[in-house]
């Protein structure tokens, strides 16, 4: 009954994903003939960031415990990353804003990985997939972590891209809803608010 439930949730992120709700030209969708655009260089930045949406509603928050896979498919949660703040990006591989904005994470990810721990979590059904993207494209600064049973997306109601930030303690600062450019100016002021 479990993978039943899974397929179903999986089908509802799928057709609910990529916040299709606002049609902002971040968010198209794959190209003509299916497959998702190559992201070697970021593609129209400013389009990335216009599209996000910044929420402290949630402010304060604990970080979820759910339990998702590292690279080498070993069982994790948030509170093993705390001590230092935490961006959590929940992405998928057939999510066209996801794919463009990391670069920017993977570059975010090498400029700061001594101050802050950058999570790109999956919400593919297939994980298998995942560690092949991020090798093909080159992002190397990036652990292809892994949520099978998009716990994530399912449990707290959210589409993709959304990227949360927690504070050291393991407090959510804010979310970001849609694409953004991780490695700019604005999202550097928006991740300063963690170390403060």
């Amino acid at each position: 009954m479990r993978p039943v439930i899974a397929l179903l949730l999986g089908l509802s992120l799928f057709v609910g994903a990529c916040d299709k709700r606002a049609a902002a030209p971040e968010q198209a969708a794959a190209t003509e003939d299916g497959t998702v655009p190559d992201v070697a260089a970021p593609a129209n930045n400013a389009a990335l960031e216009a599209a996000a949406k910044v929420d402290r509603s949630h402010k304060a928050d604990a970080m979820p415990t759910y339990k998702f896979q590292d690279g080498a498919g070993k069982a994790v949660t948030l509170t093993d990353f705390r001590g230092k703040p935490v961006l959590v990006n929940l992405w998928a591989t057939w999510c066209a804003p996801c794919v463009r904005e990391m670069p920017t994470l993977d570059a975010l990810t090498a400029r700061e990985k001594a101050a802050l721990h950058v999570l790109t979590v999956s919400q593919d059904m297939e994980p298998a997939k995942v560690q092949p993207f991020l090798t093909e494209r080159k992002l190397a600064n990036l652990v292809a972590y892994r949520d099978p049973d998009l716990q994530f997306t399912t449990g707290m109601n959210l589409s993709l891209p959304t990227t949360i930030l927690y504070d050291a303690a393991g407090k959510e600062v804010w979310r970001v809803t849609g694409g953004m450019d991780w490695a700019g100016a604005e999202a550097a002021k928006l991740i300063s608010e963690a170390k403060g």
